[in-house]
């Protein structure tokens, strides 16, 4: 069986006057995440995981920030893109575990509705991807409520696997 492992990882620092967005979905706060996209760390460390378990390198090569053409985008077409780039080579998704870490705010409400737009554009089941959240206890720039990071794993299957299966 051919199975694949990747890990992702993303930090944008806060800043007044732009939208949270974590998952994809907006979150309500006081600051959003600055960056060349909309700054998604949950959905950049998915891409970056996704990418990496296919051998397809990282977001960054795929999605460069001097390209004006990704100036602004939602991180949601960023996912979308980066799975469809792993299901051309081959993969499906069969697990995605997100660690989110920040201070404020609290995700825990949030959480069902990242799971569920994270598993809408993976074309997964729910089931498969699971958000958790957590603090830095005060320590680093995180801690100083200064940016929010987010981690990621995902295991893919080969879909010729998957096929000789059914």
């Amino acid at each position: 069986m051919d199975h694949r492992v990747g890990i992702g990882y993303d930090v944008h620092r806060l800043k007044r006057g732009r939208k949270l967005m974590l998952g994809g979905i907006e979150v309500p706060h006081t600051h959003g995440l600055d960056g060349h996209s909309d700054a998604d760390v949950v959905l950049h460390a998915i891409c970056d995981a996704l990418l990496g378990a296919a051998g397809l390198g990282d977001i960054g090569e795929h999605f460069p920030n001097t390209d004006p053409k990704y100036k602004g985008m939602a991180s949601s077409a960023l996912l979308k893109q980066s799975n469809q780039k792993v299901n051309d080579a081959g993969y499906k998704v069969t697990s995605v575990d997100v660690m989110i870490v920040a201070e404020q705010p609290k995700l825990q409400e949030y959480k069902p509705k990242m799971r569920f737009h994270i598993a809408f554009e993976l074309a997964v089941d729910e089931t498969r991807v699971n958000i958790k959240a957590g603090t830095h206890e005060g320590l680093g720039f995180i801690g100083a409520k200064q940016g929010i990071a987010a981690y990621a794993v995902v295991s893919l299957m080969s879909t010729r696997v998957m096929e000789q299966a059914i």
